[in-house]
This record gives structure tokens, sequence and C-alpha cells, in this order.
């Protein structure tokens, strides 16, 4: 049952079904998904997420489907995201903290 379920736990069985359409393989395999650490009290989520390249073209709707999938969890109020590992990592960064999903 989700219920008996912490969000963390929650949250990884989610991201187990994002799939990279590249490679075919989801993100926690790929370890696109870094130091994710949840509050159980507030529901903010925060990770790291780092492309399989610095100049990965998917990185943006990859995050994104990332971020929907976490924000999918009952229970989860908000996320901060860090990119790192990527040219634009700066950019990307501020984007998806400000998109909503």
């Amino acid at each position: 049952m989700a219920s008996d379920m912490t969000l963390r736990e929650q949250i990884l069985m989610r991201l187990v079904g994002v799939i990279d359409p590249e490679t075919g393989v989801d993100v926690l395999r790929m370890r696109l998904v870094e130091d994710l650490e949840v509050d159980e009290e507030t529901g903010i989520a925060s990770y790291r997420f780092r492309p399989s390249s610095p100049l990965c073209p998917l990185a943006h709707s990859l995050v994104l489907d990332i971020k929907r999938a976490v924000g999918s969890v009952p229970g989860i109020e908000g996320q901060q995201i860090e990119v790192a590992g990527y040219v634009k990592a700066a950019e990307l960064t501020e984007i998806i903290n400000q998109e909503s999903v």
C-alpha cells in the first residue's frame, strides 16, 4: 500500500516509470536523479538532475518528466531541483524551478 511507504519511497517508485527516450532505460537506473531528499512534514522534495551528457538534447523535457512524476505523489507540496553537469545548468535550474507542471 502506498500509505505504508514514505514519500521518498513513493517518489522512487514513480521515477522507475520515467524512461529516457534515447536509451529506453529509467532515470533511476541511469542515475540521472541524485541526492533525493524529502521532508516528510512539509512535503518538499529536493534532488539533483544530471543529464547523461553536458549537451543532452532532451535535458529539458526529461527533467520536466521527472518533475511531473515527483509531483504526482500525493503529499508532495513542492520541489527544489538543481541541474548539474549540463552546459546550461544554471538557466535550466532557474527555468525548471519556475515552471508549473
